[in-house]
């Protein structure tokens, strides 16, 4: 059994209307969650296929992190599929310093953000103070460099042409997935 710990308020999301999408989530992970609401600790069981299970916790995880559950499920897709987390607020000197930080990664409209998506192929949802990931291992690389590029102050033309190169790359080498549409993600 593990322990996941969202924020209080991605609970509502976690076991959605009438329980549906804990439901959803139990079934497809072969996994028994138990919600406390209260805290917001999430005890994740595998009671099936322990390879599913595995992806049950990263499941939960994915939906505190702003992820829509469709998008979150994708990690049962297929074996290669990972979530990984960027600490916007590790990146940050101070609260203002965040919002900047942020902003780099949203982008005027949202527009940094999508071109991410895009060229990386990886779903990205900005929530709070991280930056999550869901594509194959070559996408969230691919994602995590442009984010970390440009925590580090690079130029946003500079991280869109390493986007464009790495695009390019997979593409060539047959890599490219379709994303999946339906991410939660907040804009500063």
């Amino acid at each position: 059994m593990q322990h996941v710990k969202i924020p209080q308020d991605r609970i509502g999301v976690l076991i959605g209307q009438g329980g549906e999408t804990m439901r959803e989530i139990e079934a497809e992970a072969e996994v028994r969650l138990d919600i406390d609401s209260e805290n917001g600790s999430v005890a994740v069981e595998t009671v099936g296929d322990p390879v599913l299970g595995l992806k049950g916790p990263e499941i939960v995880q994915a939906i505190g992190r702003g992820f829509a559950p469709d998008a979150a499920l994708r990690l049962l897709e297929d074996e290669m599929m990972m979530f990984d987390v960027v600490d916007i607020d590790a990146a940050s000197r101070n609260k203002n310093d965040l919002q900047r930080q942020k902003g780099r990664l949203i982008g005027e409209d949202g527009r940094t953000r999508e071109l991410m998506e895009e060229l990386a192929g990886a779903d990205i949802v900005i929530y709070g103070t991280t930056l999550g990931m869901i594509g194959t291992p070559e996408q969230v690389d691919a994602a995590r460099t442009a984010a970390e590029m440009l925590l580090d102050g690079a130029p946003h033309g500079t991280v869109y042409s390493f986007l464009e190169d790495r695009h390019n790359e997979m593409k060539h080498q047959g890599l490219q997935y379709h994303r999946f549409p339906g991410s939660d993600s907040e804009e500063a």
